[in-house]
């Protein structure tokens, strides 16, 4: 390879780097060695984090099983329990309510097969997201919150952080879509009625450990980052297979307390 050299002579400027060696070849190949090097390095890159986006692990038995939290929608019977840890503002997100729970509601809740929970995990690197997690637990104080929660994710360009600094306006022309009570709405609003429990979701979501929105937990497996509907669908068939062949537990008799008034 060719010598680097300043070359201050006549009609250059200087400290113009003029290649030594004919035509410069050696350092043109130098440079083109090094910009393979960069692609490859960043295909790695992108495979990693693609990679770690999907992780699949298994779930602490030692934490308490998630309860009451949340909004809920399909049927008790169901015998797998899907949980969504999920952001309004996160695009995964939007993507996965927009193009895959669409097919998830379809075939797996209306068919009784899951039911489907969704958790608050408002990241404090999304400014807007919180206002959008009170209007849809506002919708659903009137009972509305999964068509709420719909409206946030498709409109999620016209309200996140990068286009405004004043979500309430968009969630409120949401709640008007929604077709809600607005002075209702605006009353749960302006009192922040539903703080605590997503508060109370967040917190779930910490204790857990949940690294990144959207995390899905199927059964006893915990799922980072988008899947698709027949990812999906593979790890609710094994939790249901799974649920199928647990034992029983008998209901243990409960003692109350002497001269405690029996509960309902």
């Amino acid at each position: 390879m060719g010598k680097e050299r300043v070359d201050a002579g006549r009609g250059r400027k200087k400290g113009v780097v003029k290649s030594g060696g004919k035509n410069g070849g050696g350092d043109k190949r130098y440079f083109y060695v090094i910009l393979a090097a960069v692609a490859i390095t960043g295909i790695s890159a992108l495979s990693y984090v693609a990679s770690r986006s999907g992780r699949v692990t298994e779930v602490d038995p030692s934490i308490t099983p998630i309860a009451n939290q949340g909004h809920v929608i399909g049927g008790d019977s169901a015998l797998v329990e899907v949980v969504e840890f999920a952001d309004f503002e996160c695009p995964a997100c939007g993507n996965f309510a927009n193009l895959t729970e669409p097919d998830v509601r379809a075939r797996m809740v209306n068919t009784g097969l899951i039911r489907f929970r969704f958790m608050d995990f408002p990241l404090d690197i999304h400014p807007n997201t919180r206002t959008a997690h009170m209007a849809a637990w506002c919708a659903g104080d009137q009972g509305k919150f999964w068509e709420m929660h719909d409206l946030i994710f498709q409109n999620q360009d016209r309200w996140a952080t990068q286009v405004t600094r004043r979500p309430a306006a968009f969630m409120e022309a949401l709640a008007r879509q929604a077709a809600l009570d607005m002075s209702q709405y605006g009353t749960c609003m302006d009192t922040q009625k539903f703080a605590a429990q997503i508060q109370a979701n967040y917190n779930e979501a910490v204790t857990r450990g949940i690294p990144s929105t959207p995390t899905f937990i199927i059964g006893s497996r915990q799922v980072n980052g988008v899947v698709s509907y027949d990812e999906l669908k593979r790890y609710v068939d094994e939790a249901a297979t799974a649920a199928r062949a647990a034992p029983v537990r008998p209901i243990t008799p409960r003692l109350d307390p002497p001269g405690e008034i029996p509960r309902p």
